[in-house]
């Protein structure tokens, strides 16, 4: 008994022991080049159900021209059994190298996943790392398609890179930023750093974003929808892409100014050199929130 008692413990302390990545450099981006850009994005959306069926029917009317994420694409614990289904059902043909049974995949990557918690429960994240194929280290990268830099970062406390403003994974932003020169640059992360909803703000995201020349932030985690303009940038919480739970909100945070939670949806963005138009859709189709910046300060 007391052999047992000392292999189970032994084996949880496996279980929650740091996994060693190898030290990978995120790489250089996807590119596309285009005049324009018209994208989805889509949180907390990776629980097969009607819930995720409906976003998804609402994202392929769009026919956009990729899809990104801000995380939770594999609910509830990130494991190799769920996450076809929780996401090829309904986006193989967007997945470059697609590995699952629902279909054929894309010939150019245009599903690109945020990492999540819930992503993050395998510890060595493997089934998430052998069903994408991404840039560089995987966990972290950018997307650069006609005027608009994607940067996907990794927000969770696992990341080895760190995820304070001052880790290595914030140093490669600030660098990568620094060196863009697309007409739009967007962040998309999991943990929102500004939220009114269960989670709330996340302090160690709160990152100079504006400072470095990010002109919107996008998050998921709270599963609602939120505009918050602070710094002179909006940042955005979009976690209605799916999961069955929605939550409630709390005192708005300073700078909140659109707050949704009555039904799941996504986000569609089109971009040009000269406007960057982001809408909140529900999954019938009614639009929730519209905001445009125009490039009237460049």
């Amino acid at each position: 008994m007391r052999i047992l008692f000392a292999t189970l413990a032994s084996l949880a302390a496996l279980a929650c022991a740091p996994v060693s990545f190898p030290p990978t450099p995120p790489g250089p981006p996807v590119r596309h080049e285009a005049s324009s850009a018209s994208f989805a994005i889509i949180g907390d959306y990776g629980e097969a159900g009607p819930e995720a069926a409906a976003v998804a029917a609402l994202v392929r009317k769009w026919q956009p021209d990729f899809i990104a994420t801000t995380g939770d694409n594999n609910y509830p614990d990130g494991m190799q059994d769920t996450i076809d289904a929780n996401i090829g059902q309904y986006y193989h043909d967007y997945i470059a190298g697609y590995v699952g049974s629902y279909g054929g995949g894309a010939a150019e990557s245009r599903f690109f996943p945020t990492l999540g918690n819930h992503d993050w429960r395998t510890h060595d994240l493997a089934p998430y790392l052998g069903y994408f194929t991404l840039p560089g280290n995987e966990r972290y990268y950018a997307v650069s398609w006609g005027p608009v830099d994607l940067f996907l970062l990794d927000s969770d406390q696992g990341e080895p890179d760190g995820n304070d403003a001052d880790s290595r994974q914030a140093r490669w932003l600030k660098d990568a930023l620094a060196g863009s020169t697309a007409a739009w640059q967007l962040v998309l992360l999991h943990h929102p750093p500004y939220s009114s909803a269960m989670h709330g703000s996340t302090r160690a995201l709160q990152w100079p974003f504006a400072q470095w020349g990010v002109d919107a932030v996008i998050a998921g985690h709270d599963h609602d929808y939120e505009r918050i303009e602070r710094d002179g940038i909006v940042y955005l919480v979009n976690g209605l892409g799916g999961h069955g739970k929605i939550y409630q909100f709390g005192t708005p945070v300073p700078g909140s100014a659109v707050r949704f939670n009555q039904a799941h949806g996504a986000m569609r963005v089109q971009a040009t050199a000269q406007e960057l138009r982001f809408e909140f859709l529900r999954a019938d189709g009614q639009v929730v929130d519209t905001r445009v910046i125009a490039a009237t300060r460049r």
